[in-house]
């Protein structure tokens, strides 16, 4: 698996590169975003690891870029630790936010879950990989989303949720629940987390986001994928 590490301080570059080549993983090092853009472009690469504040183009922009063509998990780093950062993140196409300074073993956790979940998607043992509920169809065999035959480029964590509750259509999910088995792991102040990715799941499957067809909310209970 080839990661790609981007700081624009390399020391912080440097420590994240050995203790992920400990863990088997080929590294790639960018100090900008545009550096960043250019290996993505040039390498296949499986995993970003993202600074927000960097010079020429920071992270923000950087993870736009990359979204536009490439649907691999982005992990932002950032030294604020305020709630807007992490929501920004989330919002333009990041799949996870890590705080510095940070434990690197908590670093590379995230990491292989972020990449069991690219490489997997959260395969559900059933024998029917096609799952329907009126115009959306999801082929979890492809890994393709479809609305009204339309194809929806989600991504990999946006797919997992949407693919969770399409799969158990008509089922109310808790935020906790959603997060607990789309992030295999306790949840701890999940809201934001989980509402910022389903607001962009239903900017891209639904005709109008303010009214869902698909993927709504049970007021005080959770989100569900309604049965068509």
């Amino acid at each position: 698996m080839n990661i790609l590490v981007c700081d624009d301080e390399k020391e912080i570059v440097d420590a994240i590169g050995i203790y992920l080549e400990n863990e088997g993983y080929s590294i790639f090092k960018a100090a900008n975003g545009i550096e960043a853009v250019e290996i993505i472009e040039s390498q296949e690469i499986h995993l970003v690891i993202m600074d927000i504040m960097m010079p020429k183009m920071d992270g923000i922009k950087a993870t736009m870029k990359i979204r536009e063509e490439k649907n691999i998990p982005v992990i932002m780093l950032s030294a604020k630790s305020e709630d807007y950062d992490k929501i920004l993140g989330l919002n333009i196409g990041a799949d996870d936010y890590i705080t510095k300074p940070f434990n690197p073993l908590e670093l590379v956790a995230r990491v292989k879950s972020q990449l069991r979940r690219y490489t997997t998607l959260g395969s559900l043992e059933t024998k029917n990989h096609v799952y329907q509920t009126g115009g959306l169809v999801i082929d979890d065999e492809s890994k393709t989303i479809t609305v009204d035959g339309e194809d929806v480029h989600l991504t990999p964590v946006q797919y997992k949720i949407l693919r969770l509750l399409t799969v158990n259509a008509g089922r109310v999910f808790s935020i906790e629940d959603i997060y607990e088995k789309v992030w295999n792991e306790a949840a701890f102040s999940p809201e934001n987390t989980v509402s910022v990715h389903i607001r962009k799941i239903r900017e891209k499957i639904e005709i109008n986001p303010k009214e869902p067809k698909y993927l709504k909310v049970v007021w005080g209970i959770g989100y569900k994928v309604e049965k068509i």
